[in-house]
């Protein structure tokens, strides 16, 4: 058998196309509803927010979507991404598991992200749009954009989750240098913000509240769109392509994976690795186990219910169906930001809704126990959103060890964590604590964000 530490793609072997899974989805997908009328929304009611081609994307239904050529020639700077054997790390776990990870955190952001960050700067640079407003939680996002919009001379305001801003000054700091403007959400600057702050001075901020933000500052210049990092189908269809470079990889190996794994905030790492190979579950008949892993602070797909709900705090976007916790639900100050979102984006709530994947929820010393140990063994230190894949790994190889029946395990290693060490320096101290969600809590939450449509 041959035997890879790391498995490489040649440039030209980068993959031109990304994956539309809706093309393939079994499941009847709900369309989203226009809070005022209650009707479908069509692309003139997402025009005021993102350009054409983008909306074009998000509606289509195209098993493949060409990658732009100018795109593809700035993904070319960290692209194709090492596919990357843990033998380490299998060592340590003593177990008959041989784990993989798609190491994304060699994108110049440290995280998957720009992978979405690109085509979306440029969709907006060739509408002739010259600023965007975003949010970001933990800060990758912020980053990407930040990272991406300098290719295309392109302004950036990002609003930051405060609890986030406050805990990791260096997120901050990267976007200034790539020239974005940061503030901590809620601010001053929005009526959603002053309306939060007048509610609760001390709020720590949620993605809620910080999409409510952006999306009101983009509706105030015609000349200004609105971007996101997750949730929404281009936004997933654009992380494919890790998936689609990791199933040319493993075509170099004797390999294929029994499981593939990746933590979820709203859905876009996770579906950027694993969407490719449900596809192959679907056409060709494989049994690949595709797991979602979110934190017990936040479990939306774990916990929550299947609705009709915003996905912001205020109640600027259309409503969309989806796993939620309510739009209302502030999260529990964890360290994994980018993972504290009340709501799963539609397309994986299908999924989940449909019995295609799996969903699971942890603690966060667990995750970051899970991430000491690989920094340990494999050397690099990940980012605390994908330290929840990493501790699921280890309970994957805990089962096989105990039931004495092989796996092979890929996971989405989906940023680095070295902009995230005060996280570290607490759980090393022992200053890290678990948050736990009462069913009361959720049902408070839900009921406080309840909308008067309910989907099926």
């Amino acid at each position: 058998m041959k035997t890879f530490k790391k498995i490489l793609l040649q440039e030209h072997e980068m993959p031109a196309q990304w994956y539309n899974i809706r093309a393939d989805m079994p499941g009847k997908m709900l369309p989203p509803i226009h809070p005022a009328t209650g009707q479908p929304i069509g692309p003139a009611d997402l025009a005021p927010l993102f350009p054409e081609e983008l909306i074009r994307q998000e509606v289509s239904t195209e098993r493949f979507i060409d990658i732009p050529e100018e795109v593809q020639d700035i993904y070319k700077i960290w692209r194709p991404s090492p596919l990357v054997r843990a033998t380490r790390f299998e060592k340590l776990l003593d177990a008959p598991v041989k784990i993989y990870f798609k190491n994304e955190s060699v994108s110049p952001a440290g995280s998957h992200k720009p992978n979405t960050a690109v085509p979306q700067a440029y969709y907006n640079y060739k509408e002739g749009i010259k600023r965007i407003t975003t949010e970001t939680g933990a800060g990758q996002w912020g980053s990407a954009l930040a990272f991406a919009t300098r290719f295309f001379n392109i302004d950036l305001n990002v609003f930051m989750v405060k609890v986030s801003f406050q805990q990791k000054p260096y997120r901050q700091f990267m976007m200034n240098t790539w020239g974005a403007d940061v503030v901590a959400s809620p601010s001053n600057l929005t009526e959603a913000g002053r309306k939060i702050l007048a509610e609760d001075p001390a709020s720590p901020g949620s993605l809620g509240i910080a999409i409510s933000e952006a999306i009101e500052m983009a509706l105030q210049d015609e000349n200004t769109k609105y971007s996101l990092g997750s949730v929404l189908n281009h936004v997933l269809m654009h992380q494919t392509i890790i998936g689609e470079e990791t199933l040319r990889q493993f075509e170099k190996t004797d390999d294929y994976p029994d499981v593939v794994i990746g933590c979820f905030g709203g859905g876009s790492n996770f579906a950027g690795i694993s969407f490719p190979f449900l596809r192959n579950n679907l056409k060709e008949g494989k049994q690949t186990r595709l797991v979602a892993v979110e934190p017990e602070s936040c479990p939306k797909l774990t916990r929550g219910e299947f609705h009709y709900d915003f996905g912001d705090t205020i109640g600027m976007t259309p409503l969309l169906p989806m796993f939620t916790l309510g739009h209302k639900f502030i999260p529990p100050q964890i360290h994994a930001g980018g993972l504290r979102y009340h709501g799963a984006g539609p397309i994986i709530s299908q999924l989940l809704k449909d019995n295609l994947m799996e969903a699971h929820a942890l603690h966060q010393n667990e995750c970051f126990e899970a991430g000491v140990a690989f920094a340990r063994t494999e050397g690099i230190i990940p980012a605390p959103e994908t330290t929840h894949a990493i501790a699921q790994v280890v309970r994957e190889a805990r089962q096989a060890r105990e039931e004495g029946i092989p796996k092979t395990i890929v996971f989405n290693f989906s940023g680095h964590g070295l902009v995230d060490m005060t996280a570290y320096d607490h759980f090393l101290k022992g200053e890290l604590s678990d948050y736990s969600i009462t069913d009361k809590q959720i049902k408070d939450s839900i009921a406080r964000s309840s909308v008067a449509i309910v989907a099926p």
